[in-house]
């Protein structure tokens, strides 16, 4: 138990704690706090972990976990029904405002994916014309109501990583090959789920809030980036592309930082993740 003492002042709930970016942020800040987590489907691992709890929010209710583990930092990582996140959040909201705690929630490059013309910054006015763009506004929106001092709020442009899901989608699909679908006309930044879990401690250490866009400094075209993880894959020779043209003209889904930007050593370019999927 000596271990214990040395941990951080925080209790961390991670909604989603089982998920692909919550679990690494998982792992990434149990060491240094008390670090708790949700999964939803029965799973041995996390049912000997002590510090997991069965959750399936489209049925249950978060007020006894809130109770058991009394966290001082909510991390929201969950994927799933939309309108039912929405109500879930609503709860979350209250209960951060009541307890005068904190929640980091992870958001996406799509609250601006009606602006196609250039890349997105903090204080830009989210527009989306997507579902999926629209529920992450709408989150957001509840946050922003919260003082500042409560809520960070982490806008995510695509995350690849040597597990992550669009890595392991192309790897399927070069497998039982099938073509890859690449937009020529898309420019955005990306980041890694590695990088992810550095800034969000970092963000915890230094007690930060407000808006954050965490994704690289560069940017990129999709379907370049995509041919050079391949080649980084060294699966250049099996791929068969499909390119995808939703418009014309070339479009942005990229959000940069201009006000809260993170130390140098923090930061990420596209080409470190190219070096890290290429180790």
């Amino acid at each position: 138990m000596k271990g214990l003492k040395k941990k951080g002042k925080h209790r961390i709930l991670i909604l989603g704690g089982s998920g692909f970016l919550g679990n690494a942020i998982y792992k990434e800040l149990c060491p240094y706090f008390k670090t708790f987590g949700t999964y939803r489907t029965s799973n041995k691992a996390f049912e000997k972990n002590h510090h997991f709890f069965q959750y399936d929010f489209e049925e249950d209710d978060i007020y006894e976990i809130l109770d058991i583990v009394k966290p001082s930092i909510i991390i929201s990582a969950l994927r799933g029904d939309f309108s039912k996140q929405v109500l879930l959040h609503q709860h979350v909201t209250e209960y951060v405002f009541s307890k005068k705690i904190k929640i980091i929630f992870l958001s996406s490059a799509n609250v601006f994916d009606a602006y196609s013309k250039y890349p997105s910054y903090e204080t830009d006015k989210t527009y989306s014309n997507s579902i999926y763009g629209h529920f992450k506004i709408k989150i957001e929106n509840m946050l922003l109501r919260l003082p500042k001092a409560q809520a960070s709020i982490i806008r995510l442009p695509m995350v690849f990583g040597n597990q992550s899901p669009r890595v392991m989608e192309i790897l399927e699909l070069i497998k039982n090959k099938e073509p890859v679908e690449v937009f020529p006309n898309l420019i955005m930044n990306v980041t890694t789920d590695a990088k992810l879990t550095q800034q969000v401690h970092y963000i915890i250490n230094r007690n930060k809030s407000g808006i954050f866009h965490l994704g690289s400094t560069d940017l990129v075209h999709h379907d370049e980036f995509t041919k050079e993880i391949i080649s980084a894959l060294q699966l250049e020779d099996k791929v068969l592309y499909k390119r995808v043209y939703t418009t014309n003209d070339d479009r942005y889904l990229a959000v940069l930082p201009k006000f809260n930007k993170l130390p140098k050593h923090l930061q990420l370019h596209s080409q470190d993740i190219l070096k890290a999927l290429a180790n």
